[in-house]
């Protein structure tokens, strides 16, 4: 018998970010095994609802088609920098999410649930009790350890209620995904969350996704893909892209978020020429722009809170093939180092970044060896189609088995240009 899963998450196709594309994988793997899936989710609002106008963005008609999407309509503004407004703008979504929920006369035999933000996984915590079905919170992100972060949010009562409210999400879920293994450890020894409770799931590339496309451009060109925000620091990208117009070096920035407008100021005022800016675009013509270029360049600020993240633009440039510059630490700083997909900076300073960006630059057969192995490790850890697996044993109530990827064909040969 075909079994029913609900999908409950604030970001879905068409929005543009890892966690939108993370769910839209998930929900397609789930139906092409047969599964009968439905999604409550709201209307695409993220960077910002107008980019959503354009028809460009909704290219999967096998979605378009579906009626088994639920999306709630949402009044207030998004990412305001008054974190009044935002918290105003989870919790309208939240309400009118509790409200479907109590009113829907469907039958589900699983509830999935994805978070951030944490009001969504209160609203999987209902559906769970509402219909009497066993609750799969996935974790994308630590919260409220991430608002800590990032250093917008310094109310430690208000801190301590949402950390209380999180280990209740943890201990109530019947299982948990985490998309990053950084987060176990913490799980378990902050929360005392028993370790096999906790399953590995990474965002991946799928098989249509993956590329062997290389720069054939005589410039040599950097590529910054993704938030441009308060986790970000944005400070350092800045300092990069002025010493890297003195070398002639394109420096491409697909971004959005709180700096962007920082950036472009900053650009503007010191006639960086080398810097071209492009607007977000489809996850498509994204993968399409980064094999385009040389080097992807990766930055977080120092706090200690994203030691255990690996942001979604790692894995995009090692699927594209294209060896990884970054300023990060802890697990992000293990993945990229431990294959060798890349060169992490120690300083974190963009004096340090531009030195390895220049060595690469000089040495293009380290730049292929650095192709090769980001490209291997996609296929061996970083595959949907493999990956889903975990998942599916959840649903079915199978005994969750370490995350284990057959060894596909290597990749031999990377032409640098």
């Amino acid at each position: 018998m075909t079994k029913r899963v609900l999908v409950i998450s604030q970001h879905f196709y068409p929005e543009i970010g890892s966690a939108g594309n993370r769910i839209k994988n998930i929900y397609k793997l789930l139906k092409d095994e047969n599964y009968d899936v439905n999604v409550l989710t709201t209307e695409p609002t993220y960077p910002n609802k107008k980019i959503y106008h354009d028809e460009q963005f909704w290219d999967d008609e096998s979605i378009d088609e579906e009626n088994d999407v639920t999306r709630i309509g949402v009044k207030n503004r998004k990412y305001s920098r008054s974190i009044i407004n935002r918290l105003m703008y989870y919790l309208e979504i939240a309400f009118k999410m509790m409200l479907f929920i109590l009113t829907d006369r469907k039958q589900y035999d699983v509830i999935f649930v994805t978070s951030p933000p944490i009001f969504i996984a209160v609203v999987g915590l209902l559906a769970k009790y509402r219909y009497r079905r066993p609750l799969i919170l996935d974790i994308r992100d630590l919260w409220p350890e991430s608002l800590k972060g990032v250093g917008v949010f310094n109310y430690p009562v208000v801190i301590s209620v949402f950390s209380r409210l999180e280990k209740i999400l943890y201990v109530k879920a019947d299982h948990i995904i985490v998309n990053s293994e950084g987060f176990i450890r913490f799980m378990t020894e902050k929360y005392a969350i028993p370790l096999n409770k906790i399953h590995f799931m990474p965002n991946a590339a799928n098989r249509n996704e993956i590329s062997m496309i290389e720069s054939g451009s005589d410039v040599f060109k950097v590529m910054y893909a993704g938030n441009i925000g308060l986790a970000q620091d944005v400070t350092v990208l800045m300092e990069l892209a002025k010493e890297l117009n003195e070398y002639s070096i394109e420096l491409t920035v697909m971004g959005y978020g709180f700096k962007k407008k920082e950036f472009v100021r900053f650009a503007k005022e010191h006639k960086l020429t080398n810097v071209r800016f492009i607007k977000p675009t489809t996850r498509q013509e994204c993968l399409h722009i980064i094999s385009e270029h040389h080097i992807g360049i990766v930055t977080l600020n120092g706090n200690r809170v994203f030691e255990t993240v690996l942001p979604g633009k790692i894995i995009d440039y090692m699927t594209c093939g294209i060896p990884i510059v970054a300023s990060v630490s802890g697990y992000a700083k293990d993945v990229i180092v431990s294959h060798e997909a890349g060169i992490v900076s120690d300083t974190n300073t963009a004096d340090d970044m531009l030195r390895h960006i220049l060595y690469l630059y000089q040495n293009p057969s380290k730049r292929s060896e650095m192709s090769r192995n980001s490209l291997n490790y996609v296929k061996n850890h970083f595959f949907w189609e493999k990956n889903i697996e975990v998942l599916i044993r959840l649903i079915e109530n199978k005994s969750s088995e370490q995350l284990h990827i057959e060894q596909p064909e290597s990749v031999d040969k990377v032409e640098v240009l």
